[in-house]
């Protein structure tokens, strides 16, 4: 019987030890525990390349996911406050820690892409853990590919959330969905995501969801719902730097009696107005106290003490919840200045598309769109202000834009300053036949009208637009070539959502004209926060003290509002809609006047800002010209 040497015993044990592998059963580890020991932020995803270091609202949520007693998970939250991150590192956890199958949904599959490339293979190169039980990295095979990982003992499945077909034959222990409320309402008319992706973990001995998301609109927000449904609802609560008071952090804005405050228009002087002792405090002592934070359910009092146990406002122990949600914003992170939140707010306060971001991707929050609410017109009627001329004297430039009908033409005149403050300057009703030319040789004379200011000097309409949708096209765009082509521009609106308020035709058409495509509900939607506003600056409307701007004009101007429609994707819309038949014309007027103005700063050489510094009696164009010269050459 031949000696077996050395080198084939080593082989041997080398097996065996592989082979029992299996069977151990390693010291229990949350995922917080598991994170700080393993987890790796890989350089192309992260700001800062290294090893992982939990800000102090994180524990909680990643022990809450690794938590076999709790078998929901949702949390709404910002941009750039770990969500990825966390979810990344329960993958990483599951698969080593615990063996478990899983499976993790984006809304698309350019998404699930995406975060193969740019966040789930840079952890399996960079966490030496997670490579014990890939052994197939950095290799083409099966059990590598953008659409599984099979690990020793359990498999991860990618899948994009919108084709029905990604939500079959994948039986799993743990189901992530990744940014929720980019998900359509219905799969190909087969459910919602999240009930899809539950039937995934039907079955399993500690079945685990876990949802994340940015919040979209309240009314279709999928995070939002579940958040209202769970068990708990946590917010993370800090102690006021002065009395102690433990608070979460509210945005509360300029208005609200606690929360973010500063002077003026300076986001430098930002701080913290606590809601107990009413002392201030900045971001740097907030960072200096936040180490003793708790997360809080307000409702009952419950807490989570830094062990993950739940107690009560007495400190007792409770039954650990099912079902928990978090929300976590901005604010919290050291990653983001406070300086840098009310800045972006200052900018996107007048815009409601740029608001709608704010509130959904700084604030964390969901975004309560108005779903029918009208403008009050007698509110508006008592903002009518004396001019004292025809022009007030902080108009830079006019514009005009017509409605047209079967038995008259409506125009309204806007004069537009710095930061399209505008005040409204002229209503006119030209009656008459649209289909003779004498009716358009009337309304030319009467658009080419000047207008005066205080002290004398003259102003006339720079751009007229004019609505081309209806019956009289043709009459129109004659209308439109006669007129000449540089003063008067015709348009038309887009049935489509989201489009640019003003897409400009450099070339003329084979109509010989320059159609100017309307984003009507862009328009419509900024054009009603900017009615809302009822403090004079950027984007307010200014009304007269005439007499033609009267009870009917008013209710013309808030005749339409906004109603919810859901697509065939299930997708919630909102579209405008005029009830009962009311008249609109000065509703449409004011979106039109809109749209002159905006090409006449896109497109015609037009800056706003420049021109508030020129003499008023000078050439737009001219002065603007004029002064970007001076720039460029050095002047001041």
């Amino acid at each position: 019987m031949s000696l077996i040497n050395s080198e084939t015993i080593w082989e041997l044990q080398k097996a065996a030890r592989r082979g029992l592998k299996s069977l151990a059963r390693p010291i229990p580890m949350t995922l917080s525990e598991w994170a700080e020991r393993h987890f790796y932020l890989s350089a192309e995803s992260s700001y800062v390349e290294g090893k992982w270091e939990a800000f102090p609202f994180q524990p909680a949520i990643m022990d809450c996911v690794s938590n076999d007693d709790i078998r929901d998970v949702t949390w709404i939250k910002s941009a750039r406050v770990g969500c990825t991150k966390m979810m990344l590192a329960a993958i990483g956890y599951f698969a080593h820690h615990k063996h478990r199958n899983q499976a993790i949904y984006q809304p698309v599959d350019d998404d699930a892409d995406e975060f193969v490339k740019t966040e789930l293979n840079p952890m399996l190169r960079d966490v030496p853990a997670v490579r014990e039980v890939f052994p197939w990295y950095d290799s083409k095979h099966a059990n590598n590919t953008m659409r599984q990982k099979v690990f020793t003992g359990s498999n991860l499945h990618i899948r994009g959330g919108k084709a029905a077909k990604n939500y079959r034959r994948i039986s799993v222990d743990v189901v992530y969905i990744d940014e929720a409320d980019g998900f359509d309402r219905d799969i190909e008319g087969e459910g919602d995501p999240v009930m899809l992706a539950e039937k995934r973990i039907e079955g399993a001995t500690f079945p685990k969801r876990v949802v994340g998301s940015t919040p979209k609109l309240k009314k279709d927000s999928l995070v939002g719902a579940l958040a209202e449904a769970a068990d708990m609802f946590f917010r993370f609560h800090i102690p006021c730097p002065h009395c102690y008071h433990m608070q979460p952090l509210f945005w509360g804005g300029p208005d609200h009696e606690f929360g973010f405050k500063w002077t003026g228009s300076d986001p430098n002087t930002v701080e913290y107005l606590c809601r107990e002792c009413a002392s201030f405090f900045t971001q740097d002592q907030y960072l200096k106290v936040w180490e003793a934070g708790k997360w809080i359910d307000e409702d009952s009092g419950v807490w989570i003490d830094p062990d993950n146990f739940f107690r009560d406002a007495d400190g007792e122990l409770v039954p650990t919840p099912q079902a928990v949600a978090f929300h976590i914003w901005t604010a919290y992170s050291p990653m983001t200045e406070w300086t840098r939140i009310v800045a972006d707010f200052l900018k996107a306060k007048k815009d409601p598309r740029k608001l709608k971001s704010f509130v959904n991707l700084t604030l964390g929050e969901p975004w309560e769109a108005d779903q029918g609410k009208k403008i009050d017109e007698h509110k508006l009627a008592e903002r009518k202000e004396e001019y004292h001329a025809e022009v007030p004297d902080d108009v830079l430039l006019l514009t005009a834009w017509a409605d047209v009908q079967d038995n008259r033409v409506e125009y309204a005149v806007k004069g537009w300053g710095k930061g399209e403050e505008s005040w409204l300057i002229d209503y006119v009703v030209h009656k008459g036949d649209p289909e003779t030319m004498n009716f358009w040789a009337q309304l030319y004379r009467k658009t080419r009208k000047t207008y005066t200011k205080r002290g004398g000097a003259k102003m006339d309409i720079r751009l007229f637009g004019i609505d081309s949708g209806g019956h009289f096209t043709d009459e129109v765009y004659t209308f439109c070539k006669k007129a000449d082509i540089k003063w008067a521009i015709p348009t038309k609106g887009y049935s489509i959502m989201g489009k640019p308020i003003a897409s400009f035709s450099r070339k003329k058409d084979r109509n010989g004209v320059h159609l100017t495509m309307v984003g009507t509900d862009t328009a419509k939607d900024l054009c009603q926060l900017r009615l809302e506003s009822n403090e004079p600056g950027e984007g307010h409307c200014h009304f007269p003290e005439e007499e033609w701007c009267d009870d009917q004009y008013f209710k013309q101007l808030t005749a339409e509002r906004r109603k919810p429609q859901y697509d065939k994707k299930g997708r919630l819309r909102f579209e405008w809609y005029c009830p009962n038949g009311r008249r609109n014309e000065a509703w449409d007027c004011e979106v039109g006047n809109l749209v002159m103005i905006r090409l006449l700063q896109q497109h015609y050489g037009i800056d706003l800002d420049i021109l508030a510094e020129q003499p008023h009696d000078s050439s737009p164009v001219t002065s603007v010209r004029r002064r970007r010269r001076q720039i460029s050459e050095g002047v001041s």
